[in-house]
């Protein structure tokens, strides 16, 4: 069974982003991008963060491809071969 969580200390990466899949939490979202739980959660609830956040429910669901764009990264961008 795959764990929920999501190791905050790990290399984010192009290719470990998109390996996220479509979409992602918002408290992913936040790690990637540095910020605190408590500051990007009211950032959130305001609007105010450089990707984009849908609210499903009471749940925050945040597009890869958001993230991706945001970073200044094209999502069709492959990553080169080592």
């Amino acid at each position: 069974m795959l764990s929920n969580s999501i190791d905050m200390n790990i290399t984010w990466t192009q290719e470990a982003i998109e390996g996220l899949g479509v979409r992602t939490d918002l408290k992913t979202a936040l790690g990637i991008f540095g910020m605190g739980t408590t500051a990007g959660y009211k950032a959130a609830k305001r609007g105010d963060l450089p990707f984009p956040v849908l609210t499903i429910g009471r749940k925050y669901v945040v597009p890869v491809a958001g993230l991706l764009k945001a970073l200044g990264i094209d999502a069709d961008d492959k990553i080169p071969a080592a």
